[in-house]
């Protein structure tokens, strides 16, 4: 059952939440990328996926999208909306695991770098560089992070060259990394990998799922 919510961020202006309830902990705050909402397929599937393992999912929109807008509102507007929202979650679940897809996963790790108790992260797609514009490298905040990351990519996603990941990121000592063969930014395959859509998305919820329950098994432990 999904139930619908808001939070207010700024006076009068809110941001539309989405609940689906479970018996598991952490809780998960899945975050959207740049050019969808938080009922893009992609997003639905994911969503629906951790649910489905029983896992408290809250997702919800950045103001632009909330709002009609096509372009990303400043990064200190989306980050205080992300970190308002994952304080909504805290209060409802206690525990709460930060997921994101591409610009969403970047503020995850954002957020993260910042004294909070999120009590892991998840990066789908994480957007190393924009495309054709490797120099530009959105790594500063990496090494501050305090929490344990899950890395997710794909290794032709030109967001996101295995090159420059494996030289800047591969080693920090708080990130594992889950890559998915002959993946793009929305881990789509092709033929030629022997394998179908299906079962790459099916390889990254497996990913997904065991590293939150590797986070429900430190709280047990």
């Amino acid at each position: 059952m999904i139930t619908t919510s808001t939070v207010e961020w700024l006076p009068g202006r809110t941001v539309t939440l989405r609940h689906l309830r479970g018996h598991r902990s952490p809780a998960v705050l899945l975050a959207h990328g740049a050019g969808v909402d938080q009922d893009h397929p992609l997003q639905v599937a994911v969503r629906d996926a951790i649910a489905e393992a029983g896992f408290p999912v809250v997702t919800f929109n950045y103001p632009y999208k909330e709002e009609g807008r096509g372009r990303p509102d400043r990064a200190d507007v989306l980050l205080d909306v992300h970190g308002r929202v994952a304080g909504h979650v805290r209060e409802l679940h206690g525990r709460v695991a930060l997921v994101g897809r591409s610009m969403g996963g970047r503020l995850a790790t954002m957020l993260a770098a910042e004294p909070y108790p999120y009590s892991g992260v998840i990066a789908l797609a994480y957007p190393l560089h924009p495309i054709g514009k490797p120099e530009i490298l959105r790594i500063e905040h990496l090494p501050l992070v305090r929490t344990e990351v899950l890395m997710v990519i794909g290794d032709r996603d030109p967001m996101c060259t295995m090159e420059l990941y494996d030289e800047h990121v591969r080693d920090l000592p708080l990130i594992e990394t889950h890559v998915i063969a002959d993946g793009d930014h929305s881990f789509r395959v092709r033929k030629s990998s022997g394998r179908t859509n299906e079962e790459a998305f099916a390889e990254v919820m497996a990913a997904v799922i065991g590293f939150l329950e590797h986070l429900e098994q430190q709280a047990e432990a």
